[in-house]
């Protein structure tokens, strides 16, 4: 079982899902987490968020946004990772229950590496020909991390909409 609210994972869901499959094919798509969906992922926290968390739980999770965007203009700064993923890695952050970080870290892992072969594989076929003129296609060795980012954040809603804990 999951730390993070059943009902607040299903009351996020069905508004996050569809920003993050945007990141996950404009990223594919143009090698680009665009501003508009970071805006998105964050209005989207700040107008429901009230509503299905605690006050205090709500307010922490600012502080999660923070550590994470400083962390990402750190890692951004020394080339580690793209102005975009670390912008939606932070307006990702208030949506994690702090209780599930291991587990988001370790869903990270696999959706990471599911998300590298599998592009790596349809890169190398035919199959890519499905979506041609992809940028993610000719980037060499760069990977669009927003289909990871975004994978992460929409599988940890669904699952925490099926198995997160529930107020008693």
């Amino acid at each position: 079982m999951l730390v993070i609210s059943a009902s607040a994972a299903l009351w996020f869901l069905p508004l996050v899902l569809p920003i993050c499959l945007w990141v996950c094919y404009t990223d594919m798509k143009w090698m680009k987490i665009l501003n508009k969906s970071v805006i998105a992922l964050f209005v989207v926290f700040v107008v429901v968020g009230p509503f299905v968390l605690p006050l205090g739980d709500y307010a922490w999770r600012y502080v999660q946004l923070m550590a994470v965007l400083l962390a990402g203009i750190a890692l951004n700064a020394g080339g580690a990772v793209g102005a975009g993923d670390a912008k939606f890695a932070a307006a990702a952050a208030p949506f994690i229950h702090l209780g599930d970080l291991r587990f988001v870290m370790a869903l990270f892992a696999a959706t990471l590496f599911a998300a590298f072969v599998s592009h790596r594989l349809m890169r190398a076929t035919p199959l890519r020909r499905l979506a041609p003129g992809w940028a993610s296609w000719e980037s060499g060795s760069r990977f669009p991390m927003g289909l990871a980012l975004g994978g992460t954040l929409g599988l940890y809603l669904l699952l925490g909409a099926l198995y997160g804990a529930e107020p008693a």
